[in-house]
């Protein structure tokens, strides 16, 4: 899955990336959560266009956001299928610019975090798809789900799923509506190993008010030790205690 990633790259260049028209000015952040405005690409009138969108999708169908699950991510394997996904993979698909995501490695009680981005330092697109939501009152809403999949052998050891990552020449392939949305999920696979790396970075992502560069620094190899728990001393098995029987022993 995705539950926080970062977008740090100056917002030109990623403008030059994405091709839109638009020159938004946003800043760096290093700590994206479920439920803040982020940034989309979506595909307008035959043109590439950014929106500010909600992190977390409401389809139109839903009456009522606040007894809706939260939906911040939309698994691949099932976008056809799902209800809540069907129609905006028809017609409702779009890109997340990041530079990189976080994943949580699992070991026992503990959680340790993890940063994956481009070996290349480039930013990168996530498959996502987008919704307007309309309420009895006229209110209106725009959300969006980052689209996932199985992930890469090289990361598939801190979490088993991972964002789809779009490469730039298949920008338009997953944008278009025109392109049927059977055939656009066959963009719907892991990232190649040989593209990504990940490390261990600090705890101090765990809180969302956190939103500084140190995020994403790579944890030094003492800090690492420092955040491994020491293992449990094994126990000793007590030998039983054995009644004298005036018997003289070999061993």
């Amino acid at each position: 899955m995705c539950g926080r990633y970062a977008i740090t790259t100056a917002p030109e260049a990623i403008r030059q990336l994405f091709g839109y028209l638009e020159q938004p000015n946003f800043p760096p952040r290093y700590n994206v959560a479920p439920t803040q405005p982020v940034p989309i690409v979506r595909m307008v009138e035959g043109k590439r266009q950014l929106a500010l969108v909600r992190w977390g999708l409401i389809p139109a169908w839903v009456k009522d956001p606040r007894g809706f699950s939260l939906v911040i991510n939309a698994r691949g394997e099932s976008v056809l299928d799902k209800p809540a996904f069907r129609n905006a993979m028809k017609y409702r698909r779009c890109l997340f610019p990041a530079d990189g995501f976080y994943e949580w490695k699992r070991e026992g009680e503990r959680k340790r975090p993890y940063f994956v981005r481009l070996k290349s330092g480039q930013p990168m697109a996530f498959a996502g798809l987008w919704e307007s939501w309309m309420g009895p009152n006229g209110e209106e809403m725009e959300t969006a789900a980052i689209v996932t999949t199985a992930a890469s052998r090289s990361i598939a050891h801190i979490h088993d799923r991972m964002p789809v990552i779009v490469p730039p020449e298949a920008f338009d392939f997953w944008l278009d509506p025109k392109v049927d949305a059977e055939m656009a999920t066959a963009g719907i696979q892991p990232a190649k190993d040989a593209l990504i790396e990940a490390y261990e970075v600090s705890s101090a992502v765990n809180r969302t008010a956190n939103d500084t560069p140190a995020l994403i620094e790579p944890l030094t190899e003492p800090e690492i030790a420092q955040a491994v728990p020491a293992p449990a001393p094994k126990r000793v098995k007590k030998e039983k205690e054995t009644k004298d029987d005036g018997q003289a022993s070999l061993f």
